[in-house]
């Protein structure tokens, strides 16, 4: 009897010490490894436990070199994985990701993993558009100073004609008015009589 109660207590004890150390969610292993040094930058940050993660209660933050934010959105749970995504990380330098999740047994598990990017990321197309934008709307401006100039020109060349076809206007008005003058007829304004009319007087007297 003893020996039966003996055996019922150690079964217990074992059953209560294995529980416990089965019941908090560890981490097994994480996408970027824990202390990786990575030549280009992850999209998202993957962790997985080793046991399923209570849904809506994780939280997983990504701080850069610089201590900015870097996750983008919130974190999402699918079983045993948690994953969240991260902004472009342009940045050199070390990056640490801190998580808090409700295990399987209602307990808050906490924890955090880092990773180095050794080398800057390439700048985004956005912001490489930008100088392209910019040149483009310089040569845009260019053309137009020069459509503008050019049309300058032409007007320049406009006044010059019109000046140019009046004062053809104006002497060919004056040529046309002397061919009408009869050949010794007095032009307009001029005395009326003259020597040949005092002849005249003079032979009738």
């Amino acid at each position: 009897m003893r020996r039966l109660l003996t055996v019922l207590l150690l079964a217990s004890a074992a059953v209560g010490i294995s529980l416990p150390a089965r019941a908090h969610n560890v981490l097994i292993s994480s996408d970027p490894k824990d202390g990786a040094a990575l030549a280009a930058p992850p999209a998202q940050i993957t962790l997985v436990f080793d046991q399923a993660v209570r849904q809506g209660y994780a939280q997983v933050g990504v701080t850069g070199p610089d201590g900015a934010a870097m996750a983008d959105g919130a974190a999402s749970v699918a079983a045993e994985k948690v994953t969240v995504k991260v902004r472009p990380l342009t940045a050199a330098g070390a990056y640490v990701v801190g998580y808090r999740i409700l295990s399987a047994d209602g307990h808050p598990v906490t924890g955090k993993i880092s990773f180095r990017l050794t080398a800057g990321a390439a700048a985004s197309p956005a912001g490489s558009a930008a100088p392209a934008e910019s040149a483009a709307a310089g040569e845009a401006d260019t053309a137009r100073a020069a459509e503008a100039a050019a049309n300058g020109g032409a007007g320049m060349a406009v006044v010059w004609i019109v000046a140019a076809l009046l004062l053809l206007a104006a002497g060919t008005g004056v040529a046309l008015r002397r061919s009408r003058l009869a050949p010794g007829e007095p032009p307009e304004g001029g005395p009326v009589g003259g020597p040949a009319g005092g002849s005249g007087e003079e032979g009738r007297a």
